[in-house]
């Protein structure tokens, strides 16, 4: 089983084309904070200035692209110390509908930064040890997609579909941008131990393979003991590396998907409350309800009539 491909299907995760910029310097934007989101900016032509609150900064030149996993708030400017008013504002301002170019300014177009942005979305309450291993930025430099080909060609493709804006382009980037998320994920193994740690994890010989019957019968009444039966360990040794590699133990990861799914399927709306319950592994409704809303804070049904509204 590809569980990767199973967590971003249950958070449902989906690329969302954006915009692409025309800046003639002097320009700076605030980009505001999207709860449950990971945002891309890609470099075509010109530099881009990157900062974090948390004072970390970043310049961008043509083939470059910044991931920013977690929906943070950040500023795009030509230089540093530009005046970044909100996104929003800029948009307004230049009377940007959402389609098209985005362009602020009306200088030498040689001398503009144009880019190709984007946005990933995952599912409201959607986590995961991969999320939260997820650092503030992950930067793909032009030499480093050279030296991943797929990735390159995935990066290639994106551009010229944006550029061309003919009939299907945004559909085509929506879902081609889906994929270099997952290659950007790869590629940035080495960026951040956290990150490293989980991606590990799915490679891991017995880990991995724990993790394979966890996602393929979630319902199964899985126990500490049993998993690391299945993969040929001790109870102690497994119960360590499986909470060393994922910063979470074995039953807790267990609890936590069974949840996650359960989202899924409240969003799915055809299932019966009951009919849930049974599916992520709960013996009754009402262990189902307790522990939904000790994680979430409202029972399955008020989730369920939120989505509707």
């Amino acid at each position: 089983m590809d569980v990767l491909n199973d967590i971003l299907d249950t958070l449902k995760f989906k690329g969302a084309f954006y915009y692409r910029t025309h800046f003639s310097p002097p320009w700076g934007v605030t980009v505001p904070e999207l709860g449950q989101a990971a945002r891309f900016h890609l470099v075509v032509q010109g530099t881009c200035h990157v900062s974090f609150p948390s004072g970390v900064s970043t310049t961008l030149s043509p083939g470059d692209l910044v991931l920013i996993p977690k929906g943070r708030s950040h500023v795009l400017s030509d230089a540093p110390g530009r005046p970044v008013p909100p996104l929003e504002t800029v948009m307004n301002r230049v009377g940007y509908d959402g389609q098209g170019v985005l362009v602020v300014g009306d200088g030498d177009p040689d001398a503009a930064t144009q880019m190709v942005c984007g946005h990933f979305a995952f599912r409201s309450d959607a986590d995961h040890p991969i999320l939260r291993a997820l650092p503030e930025h992950l930067l793909t430099s032009a030499s480093a997609r050279a030296r991943e080909p797929w990735l390159d060609e995935m990066m290639r493709l994106v551009t010229r579909r944006v550029f061309t804006e003919e009939i299907g382009s945004a559909a085509a980037v929506t879902r081609l941008s889906e994929i270099v998320f997952i290659e950007l994920l790869r590629v940035g193994i080495g960026a951040t131990e956290g990150l490293r740690s989980v991606l590990d994890a799915f490679r891991d010989p017995q880990v991995g393979r724990a993790l394979q019957l966890i996602h393929a019968e979630p319902a199964r009444a899985w126990t500490v003991d049993r998993l690391a039966a299945e993969v040929g360990m001790s109870r102690s040794r497994f119960a360590e590396r499986f909470s060393i590699l994922l910063g979470t133990g074995p039953m807790a990861y267990l609890a936590d998907w069974r949840l996650q799914k359960a989202l899924a399927l409240l969003a799915d709306g055809r299932a019966s409350i009951q009919r849930i319950a049974g599916q992520v592994g709960y013996k009754s409704p009402a262990a189902f309800t307790r522990a939904f809303a000790g994680k979430f804070g409202q029972s399955p049904t008020t989730y369920r009539q939120n989505m509707a509204h």
